[in-house]
């Protein structure tokens, strides 16, 4: 017969109040110390026993947490607004066309940056008929250039212009980030950006008038293709790792909105739809026009780069320059051969 005395039953709800003071009654249960429970072995890992009743009334009273995870899951990316949003968002924001946008939040801006070469598309497109207007009316290929070059402007109200400037202004200071920042945020334009705009358009008239001279067709297929190819780059540069420079504006609006796969499908079908609209020309347009593409892409990663290791990030006014500055690229590579 086993003589070893029971241990005390815990009680299922202690009370929290102190015990009150007074005499102890007389007797041997009093003043004999409780009996000591039977020496236990040392403790051994077990798996985990079953709860006990007074542990679940105790939890019965307040929500259960999840278990948390052993690691950090990653961001889910940012959700997808319907198409037709994202192309007003891109018509918008990228253009001054009369397309009326209904959504401006973040989710507008990861579907506006996709549809941002259709936008191209169409500044390219009239930008091109403005020219052969041009050229229909008696105008040479010089004339024919020039009002080819003003319409991204016109269309843009100057903002890429503008951006180009006030960036080529903020890097040519040589100052840190806080101060070449708050020079690009001058309503005045510098020297630097007075000489890189002058150089810029330039650059860009002269290409388009000997694109013109050959014939209005190859004039046209140049300014539509950098159009497209200036705002891919915009696509590219509003891609997730990119940060913005300030916490506000454009750039702080559409910076990080776009997945890396996202922005790399994109880039791809630019530059296989720059390639193919040379296709009645002969094969080595095909390759001439893809190389354009693929040039103005990488013309606007390289100044990205440097403004991203420059100011900390992208400014709507960086992203005028990756345009002007893609667009020029490619005009110049059409150019060759």
């Amino acid at each position: 017969m086993d003589t070893t005395p029971e241990p005390p039953q815990p009680q299922s709800q202690p009370s929290a109040r102190p015990p009150e003071a007074g005499p102890e009654p007389d007797g041997p249960e009093s003043s004999a110390p409780s009996a000591p429970s039977a020496p236990s072995a040392p403790a051994e890992p077990s798996e985990p026993s079953e709860p006990s009743e007074g542990a679940e009334r105790v939890r019965a009273g307040r929500p259960e947490h999840p278990p948390r995870p052993d690691y950090d899951p990653p961001p889910a990316h940012a959700p997808r607004a319907p198409w037709s949003d994202g192309v007003r968002f891109a018509f918008g924001t990228l253009t001054m066309l009369p397309v009326r946008g209904t959504r401006w939040d973040r989710e507008a801006a990861h579907t506006g940056m996709l549809c941002a070469p259709l936008a191209g598309l169409a500044v390219g497109l009239c930008a091109a008929a403005v020219g052969g207007v041009s050229l229909f009316l008696g105008g040479g290929a010089l004339l024919a250039a020039v009002a080819t070059a003003a319409i991204p402007a016109v269309l843009t109200r100057g903002l890429h212009l503008d951006g180009l400037a006030d960036t080529a202004d903020g890097l040519g200071s040589g100052k840190p980030a806080e101060d070449a920042l708050r020079i690009m945020k001058r309503s005045d334009i510098g020297p630097f950006g007075v000489i890189t705009l002058l150089f810029v358009l330039l650059g860009q008239v002269a290409a388009l008038a000997e694109l013109y001279g050959q014939d209005w067709a190859h004039g046209a297929v140049g300014a539509a293709v950098a159009g497209v190819a200036a705002r891919c780059a915009l696509t590219l540069a509003a891609r997730v790792g990119v940060p913005a420079a300030r916490p506000e504006g454009l750039g702080a609006a559409v910076a990080g909105s776009v997945p890396w796969r996202s922005a790399g499908v994109v880039a791809a079908v630019t530059v296989v739809g720059c390639a193919v609209v040379a296709v009645p020309f002969g094969p080595y347009d095909v390759v001439r026009n893809a190389f354009a593409a693929l040039a103005a892409l990488a013309a606007a990663e390289l100044l990205l780069h440097h403004c991203h290791r420059r100011l900390g990030g992208v400014t709507g006014d960086v992203f005028g320059a990756l345009a002007e500055t893609a667009a020029t690229t490619a005009l110049v590579v059409l150019t060759f051969g």
